[in-house]
């Protein structure tokens, strides 16, 4: 397939994600999948969680679509899209992981307004433990926090963690 035709496959894919990421989390992980999910809006102790799972049960279809496009005679329009998820997977790995999570040390520390609002509203998504309640699916892409925030008040705070004082903070309280 030519590159002027796959690239901008590869690239939908990439922002095609971001929507299939939000209903994924919205309500496969805030719903029956909810099993694994718990662990992220827990303290991790150690470096994984069960929630890591996840990671490996979406690469299967990038894996396959490129295996398919190019090495099994399918569509080569497959591996481009394969390709797509994955770099989706990759640019989540270092936004959710690296750099909100902190799950490999670094000294970043966010200027834009862009990354400010997607760690806010990110932050915001975990102050509520449970199941229900959360504001804020997406990952690339985040309302504005005062949105969040008030949503949050509007749903009476139900769910939210209790506040951790300073001098009971852990290492793993800070993860998140």
């Amino acid at each position: 397939m030519n590159w002027t035709i796959g690239i901008p496959l590869f690239l939908a894919t990439v922002i095609f994600m971001e929507g299939f990421a939000y209903v994924a989390h919205r309500f496969v992980m805030h719903g029956p999948g909810w099993f694994l999910h718990e662990s992220h809006h827990r303290a991790r102790h150690g470096i994984w969680e069960l929630n890591d799972l996840y990671a490996a049960i979406f690469a299967v279809p990038s894996v396959v679509l490129m295996l398919g496009g190019l090495h099994f005679g399918w569509w080569p329009g497959f591996a481009w899209i394969g390709g797509g998820i994955a770099a989706y997977g990759t640019i989540y790995f270092g936004f959710h992981d690296i750099i909100v999570h902190r799950r490999v040390s670094h000294r970043y520390l966010p200027k834009s307004a862009y990354m400010k609002r997607i760690m806010q509203a990110h932050r915001l998504h975990h102050v509520v433990e449970s199941k229900r309640g959360t504001v804020s699916f997406g990952f690339l892409w985040a309302p504005r926090p005062e949105d969040l925030k008030a949503e949050l008040k509007r749903r009476d705070r139900a769910g939210m963690r209790a506040p951790v004082r300073a001098e009971d903070r852990t290492e793993s309280a800070r993860v998140e």
